[in-house]
């Protein structure tokens, strides 16, 4: 069995280019095509639901907080059946950027205490 090295290495590369030519041709396809309703295309906005906070109540029951937009609705779940406890509840506003440039002032360094030394009393 003949073993050239120049012929093997040629061999592997030829090999990553077809391997790297279909994942170029894959990644054109999606592009091109667009693959609706999945993940990529939800990246860019926020989040509208989302669960604020959960307690137990008991073995099987738990209370949910549950936000959708700016809006919470407290939910009773698990039993035989779910409850709404209390609807529209005003959730927290998000936080705005701050108006203009901010400024943190600056304090100068403070001095390392200064601990007095005190000889050890023998016992």
């Amino acid at each position: 069995m003949n073993f050239n090295l120049n012929t093997t290495i040629l061999g592997l590369a030829a090999l990553l280019f077809v391997v790297a030519l279909f994942a170029l041709t894959v990644w054109a396809f999606k592009s091109v095509f667009g693959d609706s309703g999945t993940q990529s295309t939800r990246k860019g906005r926020e989040k509208r639901l989302g669960v604020v906070e959960t307690a137990t109540v008991d073995a099987n029951r738990k209370l949910c907080l549950i936000r959708r937009d700016d809006v919470e609705h407290l939910l009773i779940i698990g039993g035989p059946v779910d409850v709404v406890v209390e609807t529209g509840i005003k959730g927290r506003p998000h936080l705005n950027p701050p108006h203009g440039d901010v400024v943190i002032a600056k304090n100068e360094p403070r001095p390392a205490p200064k601990f007095a030394r005190t000889e050890a009393t023998p016992r």
